[in-house]
């Protein structure tokens, strides 16, 4: 049966990107918010870019809260990019008192400008990975994945992360993965081959 990878539609932004993407790998992705889509999907993306707060308010009136945590317990491989990683966790300092969904737990910080560096970071940066992940199968080296970001994710547990950004001495936690849930802070869908490689290797998971 044909792979249905619904893309979470929850106003946040840059999700056309990421339907190409997946569609260019040979794929039917879907832009939807209903629940029977996503829980019967095979696979489910959430990506995003914009305010931690607005993603958790629109999650909140989309009813799709609480959904995230039904694809957590059904086990069906689930993508989170960009803001879709930070709002995994509890909480952010771009929004004091909003918190995460805490389905993950770890704390997104502010980075920090230093010589040469600025905030947000956006551009090109290399990675250095670790705990063998398995988005990365097939990827070797340092490879180099495309951010856009002010905030940046620590995770408390670091057995879990798969990747690692250094930015003027901040470790960022690029690429996680815990069962069934796996999500990067830079954007696979604009990296190239090597981002399409981090893609396909999500599409793979079952």
């Amino acid at each position: 049966m044909e792979k249905q990878v619904a893309v979470i539609d929850y106003d946040a932004g840059n999700i056309k990107s990421v339907v190409k993407a997946v569609q260019y790998l040979g794929f039917n992705a879907f832009v939807t918010r209903k629940e029977s889509e996503i829980l019967s999907a095979s696979h489910v993306i959430l990506p995003g870019v914009g305010s931690f707060a607005d993603a958790m308010e629109h999650l909140v009136s989309y009813d799709l809260k609480d959904l995230i945590m039904k694809i957590r317990e059904q086990g069906n491989p689930f993508l989170g990019i960009c803001l879709g990683l930070q709002i995994l966790f509890e909480d952010s300092e771009e929004s004091p008192g909003v918190k995460g969904l805490s389905i993950l737990k770890g704390h997104v910080k502010r980075l920090k400008e230093a010589e040469g560096l600025k905030v947000p970071n956006i551009g090109w940066n290399s990675c250095s990975l670790i705990n063998s992940g398995k988005l990365f199968s097939g990827i070797s080296g340092e490879p180099f994945f495309y951010f856009v970001h002010s905030y940046y994710l620590s995770m408390d547990d670091e057995t879990k992360v798969r990747a690692v950004m250094d930015y003027g001495g901040i470790k960022v936690h690029a690429s996680i993965e815990d069962d069934n849930f796996f999500a990067c802070q830079f954007h696979p869908e604009k990296s190239g081959d090597t981002g399409l490689q981090v893609l396909s290797n999500f599409l793979s998971q079952k």
